[in-house]
């Protein structure tokens, strides 16, 4: 015991003291870590009841207008309306579906060889396939293939054995 107390009572006395000084110290506003030059990133979204900042004026996206002195409200009604996209246009060769018009595109001959066969197929679907054209003209391109794919297919079961 010192000067009748504990040493328990006695360090408590003393943190007592020491917190008592520390309050009388005029402690920072802004949520800083000492020794850094700039606050964290969440010091905009504080809210300091000492200074009377209210939630509603730390919002992001209300400074940019703050700073303009714009009405938002007229800033957005002022925009002009995007123009809808223009109609998609149809290519002259979707409109050929006929078995005759993709046999004459494909100029299958006698002397193909399967390699050349596969080659004919890659490049008509690079050209043709259903998911490179506009939605309105699937269905067509979708016909155009499957013809394709038949007549090469036809081609193919007809090559001599090697």
């Amino acid at each position: 015991m010192l000067f009748g107390q504990s040493v328990f009572q006695s360090v408590l006395e003393r943190l007592k003291a020491e917190d008592e000084t520390a309050e009388d110290v005029e402690a920072p506003t802004a949520h800083r870590v000492s020794g850094l030059g700039t606050g964290l990133a969440f010091d905009v979204m504080t809210f300091d009841v000492m200074e009377g900042v209210s939630a509603a004026s730390q919002r992001v996206g209300q400074a940019y207008f703050d700073n303009l002195d714009l009405d938002p409200a007229a800033a957005i009604a002022e925009e002009p309306a995007a123009a809808p996209p223009p109609e998609p246009v149809m290519p002259d060769h979707l409109a050929r579906i006929a078995p005759e018009e993709i046999a004459a595109e494909l100029a299958i001959a006698a002397t193909d060889t399967q390699q050349t066969l596969n080659e004919k197929r890659r490049a008509f679907a690079k050209a043709n396939h259903p998911d490179g054209v506009a939605e309105p003209f699937r269905d067509n391109a979708n016909r155009r293939m499957m013809i394709a794919n038949l007549l090469i297919d036809e081609a193919m079961r007809r090559l001599p054995p090697s």
